[in-house]
């Protein structure tokens, strides 16, 4: 296997990185460990780039402070949120795929026959902003651009090792050198001939004590906030997540479920509560082609065989932060600023006012929602305008059709 760089301006740029979009909360170094751990590769170094964590393997190329070349190329192609590339670098070729803001390929490859071919398989999928390749190659509408004006020597996405050992242990290593010097100085004073040390030893006892008594309040203190906290009434709309950010989260994962797959036709993707899932229906090709290609592009996900012909991959969603949000006016009213908001931008929607009931900790009480369902070509960044104005607003669910190229949003407004 070649290595995963490239040589631009006299400088290794890594390659062959493997991206995926971090969700909020996560810090870079966790996500990638838990990535490296599920991914089933020796990957041992990572980078942060735009809300994306791409990982590296050392043995294949990637080195500490090595540059990731597909953040320095997504940066000089800014204005497209997709696109298709491949570049001719010396005897390689360079090959990079952005799906509406993420990175789904970054690979080298030395064969040009199969660049074409992974090319071509990528070019299947709609709606690609610009498409780069070289000219030889005869791609209908596609440009050909220079790799070196489009990287920068500046420093963008450099790697940094995953491990524990090689970042954090020789700091720990140190602070407890040092707190066993600094104990053993207190220990282990000048002492005179009267000095026994019986009185040191009795502090240490009594501090040690009351230390142990602190920690027993803390723990009670604790547990009785736990259960007033469990005897409080939960509503659905104290824990909502802020709505872009919800509807950029579906958006992304959608697109990371959109993976090409030789002789397999993705007919429906869907993002709701917790997981986004992805329906696959047989063409030409076989189950284990779908295992294979599928288990290297989506490593992780929950793979669903409904029938030999059709397949169904599930993603868990990364979690969001929450806030409490309502909509103080009424139900109805609600309802009617909504429709004429939705009138004004011409799209048909199912609207409702309902009452609702929720359960918690044995109780029951009604809440007041307006349901909205509609169908439309807006993405779900687009769409969030028309609820620009509303509070207490939750995506339930918003799925993509192939066949269609519809998008379908299911929305609920909790109101007063």
């Amino acid at each position: 296997m070649i290595k995963q760089f490239i040589t631009v301006h006299r400088k290794k740029f890594a390659t062959g990185l493997f991206w995926q979009p971090m969700g909020v909360g996560n810090t870079p170094r966790n996500y990638a460990h838990q990535l490296a751990k599920k991914a089933g590769k020796k990957y041992n170094l990572f980078t942060e780039y735009k809300s994306m964590v791409g990982l590296g393997i050392s043995s294949e190329g990637a080195r500490v402070g090595m540059n990731s070349a597909a953040a320095h190329i997504v940066d000089s192609l800014s204005e497209f949120v997709s696109f298709l590339a491949a570049f001719n670098v010396g005897q390689y070729f360079y090959l990079i795929a952005v799906r509406n803001g993420i990175i789904i390929r970054d690979i080298l490859i030395e064969d040009e026959v199969k660049s074409r071919k992974l090319y071509t398989e990528l070019l299947s999928m709609p709606d690609w902003g610009i498409l780069i390749a070289p000219t030889s190659w005869g791609i209908p509408k596609s440009q050909e651009k220079n790799i070196y004006d489009l990287i920068k020597k500046d420093n963008v996405a450099p790697l940094r090792p995953i491990g524990f050992v090689k970042t954090v242990l020789p700091s720990v290593i140190f602070t407890f050198l040092f707190i066993l010097f600094c104990f053993y100085v207190l220990n282990n004073p000048i002492q005179t001939p009267s000095d026994t040390g019986a009185n040191l030893n009795t502090e240490l006892a009594n501090e040690y004590r009351r230390q142990i008594e602190l920690k027993k309040q803390e723990i009670l203190d604790k547990k009785i906030a736990q259960e007033i906290a469990q005897q409080s009434f939960e509503y659905p709309y104290d824990k909502l997540p802020d709505m872009n950010k919800r509807a950029d989260l579906c958006y992304q994962a959608i697109a990371f479920v959109m993976q090409p797959i030789t002789g397999w036709n993705q007919t429906l993707a869907r993002c709701d509560g917790e997981y986004v899932s992805a329906t696959f229906s047989r063409d030409f090709g076989t189950l284990n082609d779908f295992y294979e290609i599928g288990g290297e592009l989506m490593p992780g996900a929950i793979v669903q065989q409904v029938s030999e012909d059709e397949i169904i991959v599930r993603v868990k969603l990364p979690e969001l932060k929450t806030f409490s949000s309502m909509d103080e006016r009424d139900s109805l009213t609600v309802a009617r600023d909504i429709a004429t908001v939705f009138q004004q931008i011409n799209i048909r929607a199912d609207i409702n006012a309902v009452t609702d009931t929720v359960l918690n900790n044995e109780k029951t009480e009604n809440i007041n929602v307006v349901e909205i369902a509609f169908s439309s070509k807006l993405i779900p960044s687009e769409i969030m305008y028309a609820f620009k104005d509303f509070q207490g607003v939750y995506m339930t669910s918003v799925s993509w059709h192939a066949n269609t190229r519809n998008w379908n949003y299911e929305f609920i407004i909790y109101t007063k």
